[in-house]
């Protein structure tokens, strides 16, 4: 942890670590979007993650502040675990064949090479599993069915990092409206795009590289936060984590303002936090 992570951590006294569950925990597609705020110390890490092979790499290398759990989230019910010849294209969905054909390489890596039957656990069933602020879900498709089933436990974290699809290529794939729609009834509203996929259109080819994209949007890592204006919503400690995600995670210094004022306002205080926050901020840029 260096200087100014401690001197933030320190101004906000959270009572404990931020706890962040990594449902779809495969690392295939880079750093979690909580790794600043693991490598700094401030973090615990719950990671679901129910392929063998990816979950034996996990736990190798996983430290005391990680736990890894074999479980495939959904609704409590046995479904198919569709294994792709990508890795990172598996799910409990079956592929479409017609939407994979519009998509250069798809075909190809959407094949199916297996299919597995699987237990799934609901999310609010988790025995153990701790108050958690900070959910990222990335599991194919699968998104809407751990919300339905995690009510409970979400309603109470700050913020969500998601994987949306805008063209979807999953059979009976829950619509981006549709997970938006839920999201916003459960007091979440969007903040940011963490990252957006584009992919071109079969069967032209850019540059000869099937890969370079002109305008299609396939799928966005989308940040939902608590609304802004019901902060009113939240505990002291809430508002601590949430301060400390925007600020590690995606550097949304306003969002980490907006709440340091309002834990100035809740203890009778002009601006305190706020000013000594941008304070570190500007010494630290």
């Amino acid at each position: 942890m260096d200087a100014a992570d401690r001197e933030l951590f320190q101004l906000l006294a959270p009572e404990r670590l931020t706890i962040a569950v990594d449902v779809g925990a495969n690392p295939i597609d880079g750093d979690p979007p909580y790794k600043g705020l693991f490598r700094a110390g401030l973090c615990m890490v719950v990671g679901f993650e129910p392929q063998p092979q990816a979950l034996a790499e996990l736990n190798k290398v996983k430290t005391d502040s990680e736990i890894y759990l074999p479980h495939a989230l959904g609704d409590g019910g046995r479904h198919t675990l569709h294994i792709a010849r990508s890795d990172g294209m598996s799910s409990l969905l079956e592929p479409d064949p017609e939407r994979l054909r519009l998509l250069n390489l798809f075909e190809e890596f959407g094949e199916v090479v297996e299919r597995m039957e699987v237990d799934t656990v609901r999310l609010d069933d988790i025995e153990g599993l701790e108050d958690f602020d900070f959910i990222k879900l990335d599991i194919q498709g699968g998104e809407l069915m751990v919300i339905e089933n995690g009510r409970d436990r979400i309603s109470n974290a700050v913020a969500i990092q998601i994987e949306m699809s805008f063209l979807p290529i999953y059979k009976d794939q829950p619509a981006f409206g549709v997970i938006d729609t839920v999201l916003r009834s459960m007091g979440f509203l969007p903040h940011c795009f963490a990252a957006l996929k584009r992919w071109p259109i079969a069967p032209t080819i850019i540059e000869d590289n099937p890969r370079v994209a002109l305008n299609q949007v396939l799928e966005a890592d989308l940040v939902y936060i608590r609304d802004l204006a019901r902060l009113e919503t939240l505990s002291d400690d809430k508002l601590k984590h949430l301060a400390l995600l925007m600020h590690h995670c995606y550097g949304s210094v306003d969002v980490a303002g907006r709440v340091l004022l309002e834990l100035d306002r809740r203890a009778g205080r002009r601006s305190e936090l706020y000013d000594a926050y941008l304070k570190l901020v500007s010494e630290d840029a």
